[in-house]
């Protein structure tokens, strides 16, 4: 009887834990600052972050206004620049020695663009204030389908791209090679019916995609060394913790290949934590909530981190996503992107 009445403790102290450690992993944050918003006839979507090995404090972050090209910010969310660049939807970098290669996906012509700018000259334009990705791109290939989200990767010392389909299920590769951007292949993903946000965590060789509209489902892939696409593992839908259509992705990194993905649930403007790892289970979820002079976020179509100190406000690390709706306006609202601390968030992860 006594056993009986142990164990019967034990589940109910266990049951308890659990709902405790469930209550947990559910909080909120605020932004430390925001961009401008867009034009009225702009749709901002997407973020890069560039890292100024140099000067951390002088970092650039891009932004996407899928209508009219790409904005140039400091850390203050303050605008150094802005370039015509095309109909630019999604935009992502990776720096290697000496250089950096920004890709983006022009949704008016179809193509994926690349600049390559030495990180001497990029430091010395941030150091003046002003920045401006040129207008042309360096590089550019067809991508023959509907051209939509993008993400880069550094595998095996390969600048690598994805490119997702609009309104289909392929995804398609690119590698800079040879002073050229070269096609490598095309992938599909599970009959998606449409994917847009992807990332690349190039220290574990995962491609984590999002598919939105029909399923709303988060997927992850292992990249070989030939730079094939395999172990697909079904992360998370809507029937789990995803609320809508699972859209903006990024690697928020505790070591070299530990950490957590971060992913954007439009339908309940929450973002949602998963291990890096696999099987890459659910940890938990974030809002990001107003305070006394900036709005709280929703509908985030893209977002970016950087793991790494960069100045006395990003101490950890600094997390960008673009505001949906940019409630806080006076004017007719349109949207914009939030820059918050890492740190805050990270006091949370200890689940």
């Amino acid at each position: 009887m006594l056993i009986k009445k142990l164990n019967l403790l034990l589940i109910i102290f266990v049951f308890i834990s659990n709902v405790n450690v469930y209550a947990s992993k559910q909080f909120s944050v605020s932004a430390l600052f925001e961009t401008p918003q867009v034009k009225i006839n702009g749709n901002a979507d997407d973020p890069a972050i560039w890292f100024n090995e140099t000067n951390p404090g002088l970092s650039i972050i891009f932004g996407t206004d899928k209508y009219n090209g790409i904005y140039s910010y400091n850390l203050k969310g303050e605008i150094i620049g802005f370039s015509e660049s095309g109909s630019i939807n999604n935009i992502d970098l990776r720096t290697y020695k000496d250089s950096t290669y920004i890709v983006g996906t022009d949704t008016s012509t179809n193509k994926i663009y690349l600049w390559k700018y030495k990180n001497s000259y990029l430091h010395k334009k941030s150091k003046e204030g002003s920045f401006s990705i040129d207008e042309t791109p360096h590089y550019s290939d067809e991508v023959n389908f509907l051209a939509y989200g993008v993400c880069a990767g550094l595998i095996d010392d390969q600048f690598i791209s994805f490119v997702t389909e609009a309104k289909g299920p392929r995804v398609r590769l690119w590698k800079f090679s040879e002073n050229n951007l070269n096609f490598v292949n095309t992938f599909n993903n599970n009959n998606a019916s449409e994917s847009e946000g992807c990332a690349v965590d190039d220290e574990n060789k995962k491609l984590f995609i999002s598919e939105e509209n029909q399923r709303g489902v988060l997927r992850s892939y292992s990249l070989t060394k030939d730079l094939e696409l395999s172990n697909k593992i079904r992360i998370d839908d809507r029937s789990g913790n995803i609320v809508g259509d699972p859209e903006g992705l990024a690697i928020l990194k505790t070591s070299q290949t530990n950490g957590y993905l971060i992913a954007s649930s439009q339908g309940n403007n929450t973002f949602n934590i998963y291990d890096r790892t696999e099987p890459h289970a659910y940890v938990g979820s974030f809002q990001i909530k107003e305070n006394n002079s900036i709005d709280g976020v929703s509908d985030t179509d893209g977002l970016e981190i950087v793991n790494t100190f960069l100045n006395s406000d990003f101490a950890e690390g600094l997390l960008v996503v673009q505001d949906g709706k940019n409630t806080g306006e006076n004017t007719i609202p349109k949207e914009n992107f939030k820059l918050l601390s890492l740190s805050e968030i990270k006091q949370y992860l200890t689940f």
